[in-house]
């Protein structure tokens, strides 16, 4: 450690910080505009000036100067900082007065205004006039892609758009042309931007330069209600912030996470939010003479009723979704109990995953977190930047350290790290099984859900388990065995126990002819049911559910609704409501619990903290909100002697078409764009 003065105040910091966050760790608050505590230093705006005394004769940019750099003073004591000396104050100004020089002050009409870096800090350290009279610079906006809109008259030129886009999401599309004045930040050739995570640099723009196209001119910030939610665009649970207006869902941003998504979110979970406005359910439908008509609850009830009556319990089933929250499988999994039905599952894609092989075999139990700790890591049947894809940027942050061996058995895709390609199919797993390579002292393996959903999941399973007990991914202090799943319903439908009970039915043998009479589906829209069923649809779209419905029931997007929900690492993480429901619809559990009564098996939850603390007292570990509790890795040790021999065929990813894999993203009209966008990378703004 150190001894640094900062304002009068000794303090003992790392040698290796920065002055800019000495200063800030002694209470001192340091404007900015090109650094950021998660990109490199660029020294560009020097807003950031402070006093060095025994130093250079004018301001130090304090972002650019680390604590070991400055010299004690002649009898050796400790560096003194000043950050509000005239000195400070008069560069301060200076530099704000600079930066506003060819800044167009279109403050009313920009998006940013309210939540402007610029605007703030020239309040707080700029002055009340400007010394320049000519004309101002003028620069054309630029086209990158359907997310982000630009308006680069504002730009500033603090970069963190070039540095988060080249070092964070590892796609290097923007960057700098010209010099001075004539500096302009572009794609180039003007062509759509292919990150998955460029949403972010809305956020990350200071100034209002790049501002989020989907929502321009929508609200100001002042206007709407902010809620803590959780992301289920994929199955990472990254923490959102959720703004409405009145009953209308505005906009979704990043909440500060260190443990799962630090500050970033995907551009999925970020841009779908013109998804829950379009082709909603929004009243009861029944099938009529082959037609969806729209009926009362109490209709549609008696149509559910009359078809469950005397119905043999072997008959009845019901597949659960990939968008549910735990408290409303539970709750149909109780229903289905009350009924005698074993027919239930929440693998509507096939997987061969089952709580029967532990708690291990289905998380990610060295949790995101850990992959800071690794030293090698293999993916295996995933691409984890179309699966999670702010998990996928945490991978590369651990690559671009060093000293990491990476490799891939599955699909070879452009990952945004370089990786050791190891080959396409279970023969190429089998390999490290019989000859694995010099142990490492914190080895991950990351298998996808694509991985276990095909008919030889059982056998890859235990291949795997065997693959991790060779390689010593699983030790002492140490689980280094993931699954990665894309379903955010998908953990904590394994944790309620939401699979076939003794001689029940899976999803796939549900969905196909003859195999039931009444089938209750809760948003499952990723699975064909074969007609001959009854199908009774709870969901929020009229996407394939419910076009294959008899009954539809209007259920409550995830913004609607208060719930929880276990992420691939089995963090239970708990979401408010947002917003209201459309129309007539309600939440699920509430959909159920009413249902149950109209049937004859009434649930006893009347509210949702009933229903909560049921669910808590069944399974504690839920109720351990924002916590991992850890599975005994001694399920994979005991996997890894299970037999199958797996099929030659490759591994594929689980995600096929990124912006389109579930419902709400279907009817987003900025989710097709972008698939579009994503099918022909070559558009440019002409077309």
């Amino acid at each position: 450690m150190s001894k640094i003065v900062i304002d009068g105040r000794e303090l003992d910091v790392s040698p290796d910080l920065t002055l800019l966050q000495a200063c800030e760790q002694a209470g001192a608050e340091i404007p900015r505009f090109c650094f950021h505590e998660r990109l490199s230093v660029a020294g560009n705006c020097r807003m950031c000036l402070v006093e060095v005394k025994g130093g250079p004769p004018k301001p130090t940019a304090s972002c650019a100067m680390a604590v070991k750099d400055l010299r004690p003073g002649p009898a050796g004591e400790p560096p003194v900082v000043l950050t509000n000396s005239p000195m400070v104050r008069k560069a301060r100004a200076g530099v704000m007065e600079f930066l506003l020089v060819n800044h167009p002050l279109d403050c009313p009409i920009c998006d940013q205004g309210g939540e402007c870096d610029l605007q703030d800090q020239a309040m707080g350290y700029g002055i009340d006039a400007s010394r320049y009279g000519e004309n101002k610079r003028a620069v054309e906006d630029k086209y990158i892609g359907a997310l982000v809109k630009t308006s680069m008259n504002r730009c500033i030129h603090c970069t963190r758009c070039v540095r988060f886009s080249t070092e964070v999401a590892g796609v290097a599309e923007l960057g700098a042309i010209g010099r001075g004045e004539d500096m302009e930040i572009t794609t180039y050739l003007e062509r759509a931007m292919t990150s998955e995570l460029q949403g972010n640099l809305v956020d990350l723009c200071p100034v209002g330069a790049l501002t989020a196209k989907p929502g321009a001119f929508k609200a100001r910030p002042w206007e709407l209600t902010k809620t803590d939610g959780v992301d289920v665009m994929d199955a990472l649970g990254s923490a959102i912030r959720i703004d409405t207006r009145g009953r209308e869902t505005v906009r979704i941003l990043p909440r500060l996470d260190e443990a799962v998504n630090e500050e970033w979110i995907s551009d999925k979970a970020r841009h779908v939010v013109d998804g829950l406005r379009t082709q909603r359910l929004d009243r009861p439908y029944v099938r009529k003479d082959g037609r969806l008509a729209p009926a009362s609850w109490a209709q549609a009830f008696a149509a559910i009723a009359a078809k469950a009556k005397g119905l043999a319990p072997a008959r009845i089933g019901a597949i659960a979704g990939d968008l549910c929250a735990t408290e409303e499988m539970f709750a149909l999994k109780a229903l289905m109990d009350l009924l005698g039905s074993p027919n239930l599952d929440c693998r509507q894609d096939g997987s061969k995953l089952h709580p029967k092989f532990g708690r291990a075999s289905y998380l990610f139990n060295s949790t995101v977190a850990g992959i800071d700790r690794a030293d090698a890591i293999m993916v295996v049947g995933s691409n984890p930047r179309r699966e999670a894809p702010v998990l996928n940027a945490r991978i590369r942050r651990r690559w671009l350290r060093g000293d990491l061996l990476a490799g891939v058995v599955g699909p070879q895709a452009d990952l945004t790290w370089a990786y050791n390609y190891l080959g396409a199919g279970p023969e190429s797993l089998a390999r490290f099984v019989d000859h694995p390579p010099p142990a490492k002292a914190a080895p991950m393996l990351i298998f996808g859900a694509g991985a276990f959903a095909r008919p030889d999941g059982e056998a890859i399973l235990a291949m795997a388990a065997r693959a991790a007990t060779s390689l010593g991914v699983v030790k002492d202090g140490w689980n280094g065995f993931n699954v990665l799943h894309c379903a955010a319903s998908r953990v904590g439908g394994f944790d309620v126990g939401f699979v076939p009970g003794e001689g029940g039915l899976d999803a796939p043998s549900m969905a196909k002819a003859g195999a039931l009479d009444l089938l209750f589906n809760l948003g499952a829209d990723e699975i064909d049911v074969a007609l001959g069923a009854f199908v009774v649809y709870v969901g929020t779209h009229g996407d394939r559910g419910a076009h294959r419905a008899d009954v539809i029931l209007p259920g409550a997007a995830y913004v609607e609704k208060t719930g929880t929900y276990v992420n691939t690492e089995g963090r239970p993480r708990f979401a408010e409501r947002a917003a209201f429901p459309p129309g007539d619809a309600r939440e699920d559990w509430a959909i159920l619990r009413a249902l149950s009564d109209a049937i004859g098996a009434k649930l006893p939850y009347d509210t949702p903290a009933a229903l909560r603390a049921a669910m808590r007292a069944a399974h504690p570990h839920l109720g351990a909100v924002d916590a991992v509790t850890p599975a005994d890795g001694a399920a994979i040790v005991a996997l890894a002697a299970a037999g199958g021999a797996p099929s030659s065929a490759p591994f594929a990813s689980a995600v096929d078409e990124y912006h389109l894999t579930n419902p709400i993203a279907r009817a987003s009209a900025t989710m097709a764009e972008c698939a579009a966008l994503a099918r022909a990378p070559q558009r440019f703004a002409a077309e």
